[in-house]
């Protein structure tokens, strides 16, 4: 498990070119910056002579004196002046990597992420031009000597951000008002990483046809002009200069165009909190949720207006509440999730107390195990652990500030081949905040750079399962099963089974099913892998009979199914059907349920 983020500067930076008479890290300064002026943040002039420098010789070539410059202000425990010469430091690197040497890093972490490169890549001719040149020299200026934003810019930015998109977009609307850039610094990163890539036509939901419903995020400049113009006439429910951009991106992601905005303003008449009642407002239609194919809206155009009046199923009532809520300023996120017989959708929003709610529309009586939502950013469904991340808003807190300078010296030292120096650093990041998932892996790197034993380092994945236990079951699971692993390649793999069946119990009595089923699918997965068919069924029979009693849809789709499905395949019909009864009767599928629908055509996919 290593988070995009922590990955992408360091895959980036060593990009960034160098040219001849340029320096490199590492190597001798052209011109040092005193020991003196290191201890504090660096200053308005000691910023311009950088930017003439630069002019002379290339953003590349001032890298190591300002690095250098950190790494002294670190030394001397002065972390505010650390932080800042770091970010400069970052941005000269960054300025400094071409265009298609970023571009083919981009393509590999799309790839890695099992996105598809949107529609338009095959013909877009990067250039061997430094990502630097779509920013203007005043935007430089200005982020060079502005470190808050370098601190939301560097803590928000992921391998799937198409840089030379967002820093082209960034400049166009400080081109706008470099004044109101200023202020809405915030709101302008997160169009800028949301806009930078067209979304995938599973956004914002698969229920909509294209032709109702066109996947095309609006031009950004529009975005931002109608945002900022509600936001300074007082008509925004939240006021966006107080949003960070990691909640904003939640409002900019908006799929209706001004007109149908502008429609719910004048129609839609619900406060913050009580936006839930836009849900309810949409008619539900029974007719389209008891016949399959009715449950995918097609002919008329997908607009607000459209599924106010015709009513809808609950995708199309949280697509219109989110879509309400955006309007007025307001995060709001759509969810869809397996409940025990059937599929739901539902919205969450942050409310007038800036706290995320995030079952609005999400009826008890469905049973709902988890849901899935959009992270704009990079079009990949948010995980669990970011949506607590999220609801708690620790972030901006002073102690998560400390423990991310810990981090970013930390890398620095391990980039150095200092593992210890790593090691240090990266545990004073874990200390300051232990909700910081990139301190962890961070530490756990420079331990494998240190050589540490495996029992050693299995300790490490330990205390950090602990650290996430029990709020952040996600985070949990993934430590635990990095123990096994490395349990199992020391050949202690009955204790390895021992641990990852005791995780599996932990999170069904915590009603977590969806990832109690999702640890039961990697151990019949391992199951199928290296044992015989006849240990792989006793293995599925097993798990049916611990997991499955009243698991649902979600059990169903990630077990049952694929091992049914698993023994057709081997010819083995027969007892592929009877995997299928027998799991019928535990999970007590109802028969005119969805899960019923979906049990009896397996069934007959399975007939000889």
């Amino acid at each position: 498990m290593r988070p995009l983020r922590l990955l992408i500067l360091p895959a980036l930076l060593a990009l960034a070119p160098q040219a001849p008479g340029q320096s490199a890290p590492g190597q001798g300064p052209e011109y040092a910056i005193p020991d003196a002026e290191a201890g504090d943040p660096p200053t308005p002039a000691r910023l311009v002579e950088i930017e003439r420098l630069a002019g002379l010789s290339g953003w590349f070539s001032l890298t190591y004196s300002v690095r250098a410059a950190a790494v002294r202000a670190y030394s001397l425990n002065r972390f505010a002046a650390a932080d800042a010469w770091y970010h400069v430091y970052q941005w000269l690197e960054l300025f400094s990597v071409p265009e298609d040497q970023f571009y083919a890093n981009w393509r590999a972490s799309m790839a890695t992420a099992r996105l598809d490169l949107p529609a338009g890549s095959a013909q877009y001719q990067p250039t061997s031009r430094p990502i630097g040149t779509k920013l203007s020299p005043e935007l430089k200026t200005w982020l060079l000597s502005n470190r808050e934003f370098s601190q939301e810019f560097f803590s928000i930015i992921t391998g799937l951000d198409h840089l030379p998109n967002t820093f082209a977009i960034l400049d166009g609307l400080y081109r706008r008002d470099p004044g109101k850039f200023a202020r809405y610094s915030s709101l302008a990163l997160a169009i800028a990483v949301v806009y930078d890539v067209q979304p995938p036509a599973s956004w914002p939901h698969h229920q909509v046809t294209e032709a109702a419903l066109p996947r095309k995020l609006a031009n950004p400049a529009q975005t931002y002009e109608w945002l900022v113009t509600e936001d300074m006439a007082g008509r925004s429910y939240h006021r966006l200069t107080r949003l960070r951009a990691d909640e904003l991106k939640y409002v900019v992601d908006i799929a209706a165009p001004p007109s149908e905005l502008n429609w719910s303003l004048q129609n839609v008449g619900v406060s913050l909190d009580d936006l839930e009642e836009a849900y309810k407002m949409v008619p539900y239609r029974n007719d389209r949720a008891a016949d399959e194919a009715l449950m995918t809206w097609t002919g008329q155009p997908y607009t607000l207006q459209a599924i106010l009046k015709e009513g809808g199923i609950c995708v199309d009532q949280a697509y219109f509440a989110t879509e309400v809520g955006k309007a007025r300023g307001v995060p709001t996120l759509l969810f869809s999730g397996f409940g025990q017989s059937a599929q739901h959708a539902w919205f969450g929003f942050l409310d007038s107390g800036g706290n995320w709610r995030l079952d609005a529309g999400r009826y008890a009586e469905a049973r709902l195990v988890t849901g899935l939502a959009f992270d704009p950013q990079t079009w990949l469904a948010i995980s669990d652990h970011d949506l607590e991340f999220l609801k708690e808003r620790f972030r901006a807190l002073p102690s998560f500030l400390e423990s991310s300078v810990q981090v970013e010296f930390a890398r620095e030292f391990l980039q150095e081949g200092k593992p210890g120096e790593g090691a240090r650093a990266a545990r004073a990041g874990v200390n300051y905040e232990r909700r910081n998932v990139d301190a962890w892996e961070t530490l756990i790197a420079a331990n494998a750079g240190l050589h540490m034993p495996a029992a050693s380092q299995e300790a490490v994945f330990r205390e950090a399962a602990l650290a996430f236990t029990p709020r952040y079951p996600d985070l949990e699971i993934a430590y635990v099963n990095r123990v096994c692993s490395s349990l199992r390649a020391r050949g202690e793999s009955s204790l390895a089974d021992f641990e990852e069946r005791g995780l599996a119990e932990r999170l069904q009595a915590g009603n977590r099913d969806d990832l109690a089923t999702r640890q039961a699918g990697q151990i019949l997965a391992r199951s199928i892998a290296t044992q015989s068919v006849a240990d792989q069924i006793g293995t599925y029979n097993a798990l049916l009979a611990q997991f499955g009693h009243g698991a649902g849809t979600i059990f169903f789709h990630q077990i049952v199914v694929g091992f049914a499905e698993h023994l057709a395949q081997l010819k083995m019909k027969r007892e592929a059907r009877a995997a299928a009864e027998r799991a019928s009767e535990i999970l007590e599928v109802e028969s005119g349920t969805q899960l019923g629908l979906e049990m009896d055509l397996l069934q007959k996919k399975l007939e000889d």
